[in-house]
């Protein structure tokens, strides 16, 4: 019986950003489902205050080179990588010079939104398919966890379902309280439009803030794991509408074995279709 290969592609991943459920899950899942017998492949962005130095990053130039285009705008795809020795975990970092060299992550010194984050998360986003494509690596799920993975289901539903290292993939979104203030770029829905999306799917992205664009990313997945204990009342009222796979919350101490037979589950279930 071959191994299900699961891509998990994390917002955050501890020790190269702080501790917090979203990153000590990120680092632990990846190993503990590695551990069951499944094949893994771990992406994150490579923001800029991660210490390259200290965490061993290096380039990857075989997995470079390309250009990503967003909003008709070529962005060069930077691939490093570096190693969790003590979990035998290699993890992938998506770069480019203009989205992550900057010493914040999400928001500047002054705690606000970088009006570009809507470009960032499509990059990252773009840059994980196009790196696991090269790498001809096809993946039974992607895991996305955190808000800047929220393309990601409609880009492997609508732009690579014809792709054949995409075209079986199940998408499970996770959802964590990881709510934003500020709404993304008003002109983002003309930028997933640009992708050769209707805008017709993405009606939700008029008013991009963070319950919109998370409703979207859930409309396009084939299931959805509840990962923080919090979960915006809206959201979780979508969630409870559609008749998809959902994972309640898990803690720490539980949570390895329950994702692994939830995956195992989704995995039984027919995906979300593409139309």
């Amino acid at each position: 019986m071959k191994k299900s290969k699961v891509l998990f592609v994390s917002q955050a991943i501890f020790p190269y950003l702080e501790e917090t459920p979203m990153s000590n899950a990120c680092r632990y899942l990846p190993q503990g489902i590695q551990d069951r017998g499944k094949e893994i492949r771990t992406f994150m962005p490579r923001f800029g205050l991660i210490n390259e130095r200290r965490n061993q990053l290096h380039e990857v130039i075989r997995l470079s080179g390309i250009n990503i285009i967003i909003d008709d705008t070529d962005h060069p795809l930077i691939i490093k990588v570096a190693s969790i020795q003590s979990a035998r975990m290699q993890v992938y970092f998506i770069d480019n010079e203009e989205y992550f060299q900057r010493k914040h992550c999400l928001t500047d010194a002054n705690n606000v939104c970088f009006d570009d984050n809507d470009e960032r998360s499509l990059f990252f986003c773009k840059g994980v398919l196009e790196t696991v494509k090269k790498l001809g690596w096809s993946p039974d799920i992607i895991h996305c966890h955190g808000w800047m993975t929220h393309a990601m289901p409609i880009l492997i539903k609508k732009n690579y379902a014809e792709d054949p290292l995409f075209a079986e993939t199940k998408v499970i979104y996770s959802i964590y309280d990881d709510e934003f203030d500020k709404p993304l770029n008003k002109k983002y829905i003309s930028k997933v439009a640009g992708e050769g999306i209707p805008e017709a799917e993405l009606v939700r992205l008029k008013d991009p803030n963070y319950v919109n664009i998370t409703k979207h990313a859930i409309d396009f997945s084939d299931a959805v794991i509840k990962s923080s204990e919090k979960i915006h009342a809206d959201i979780n009222k979508h969630i409870n509408s559609l008749n998809i796979p959902v994972l309640g919350y898990h803690p720490q101490e539980t949570y390895i074995d329950a994702f692994s037979a939830f995956y195992d589950e989704v995995l039984a279930t027919e995906s979300v279709m593409a139309e």
